[in-house]
């Protein structure tokens, strides 16, 4: 690393990596705990792609721009600074860890809270990536009850397919589950008689694309040439963990069917001293009101263990990492 990041970078007790839910709620602990603290975020939220976020108590129904929005006013009052930038670099010298940006020079940070989220790999067929979000979805709890009752089909990627096409059968009673390349015999004896006692459809056969009309989901198109009326398709993303800064940074992982995720205590504290993960970035299933939670937990932590370090170098005579136990930030 360069020493100019090291002699001239500006001090923060914590940077936060990622302004989502996780993200922007450490950050709100943080403020409020008089911790300077920065979020650095690349705009890039895996709820994007959908027109509202459910489930959030007192929430529910409002849409994913507008949610952050809200949290980026409300963390601004503890005077918390947010950047539009990519982190590129995080590496650790001694008792800090020097955060490299894209845009921006290098900042020091005592403490981490990385909230960088995944990326959802989309199957390759036509037609999905486009209406992703809208009448493809792959969350029933997110958007089942905005399209209940209406004709469901679920594309399999994988055995698990089933599972998914299980769980929708809650919100409409008219379920195909499209095999696609999934092959029949890869269907256990129970999955089965799941599926018929659910009353899903099974539909062997690859799908080649997705029929729309007046830019409304009317159908899925077999390979041949077979066309099965639908308005709604659930599919099944690859998610791809952003972990490559907890990579570098040599935190353990867990490899899980749906993907690999760094390893991390009740807190989201890493095998990495110094280091929380919090939000998609720990797990697949991290909806927004876990994201949140998961944020506040991590923070709370740092707190208290910012305050330890603190107090533990006051009483050796040592002199502390921050400003003096107590201090508020400016």
């Amino acid at each position: 690393m360069n020493n100019e990041h090291s002699e001239h970078s500006e001090k923060y007790d914590v940077v936060v990596v990622g302004g989502g839910a996780a993200g922007l709620s450490a950050a709100l602990v943080l403020g409020r705990a008089r911790l300077r603290t920065l979020v650095v975020d690349a705009g890039e939220p895996r709820n994007a792609p959908s027109p509202h976020l459910q489930g959030y108590l007192s929430r529910d129904g409002i849409p994913p721009a507008d949610f952050l929005a809200l949290g980026r006013e409300e963390i601004a009052r503890y005077g918390v600074e947010l950047h539009r930038d990519r982190v590129t670099d995080i590496t650790r010298e001694e008792e800090h860890f020097t955060v490299v940006r894209e845009a921006g020079r290098a900042v020091r940070a005592r403490r981490l809270v990385v909230a960088t989220g995944l990326k959802d790999e989309l199957p390759a067929v036509p037609g999905v990536a486009e209406r992703f979000g809208r009448d493809v979805l792959h969350c029933p709890f997110c958007h089942g009850w905005e399209v209940r009752d209406e004709p469901f089909g679920v594309l399999a990627s994988s055995a698990m397919s089933v599972h998914q096409a299980l769980m929708v059968s809650r919100w409409s009673k008219d379920v195909t589950l499209f095999l696609h390349r999934v092959a029949e015999a890869e269907l256990s004896d129970q999955d089965l008689r799941r599926l018929a006692a659910a009353g899903v459809g099974v539909v062997p056969g690859e799908v080649a694309e997705l029929v729309a009309e007046n830019d409304r989901l009317t159908g899925v198109r077999l390979a041949d040439g077979s066309v099965h009326a639908r308005s709604v398709l659930f599919v099944g993303p690859r998610p791809v963990p952003r972990t490559s800064l907890l990579e570098r940074l040599g935190a353990e992982l867990d490899e899980t069917p749906f993907g690999a995720y760094p390893v991390v205590d009740p807190t989201g504290l890493t095998s990495v001293p110094g280091i929380w993960a919090a939000g998609n970035a720990i797990g697949f299933s991290e909806q927004v009101v876990h994201a949140a939670s998961g944020g506040y937990r991590a923070a709370a932590a740092i707190v208290g263990d910012l305050l330890m370090t603190d107090l533990d170098a006051a009483v050796t005579g040592q002199a502390p990492g921050g400003r003096g136990v107590g201090q508020p930030a400016p």
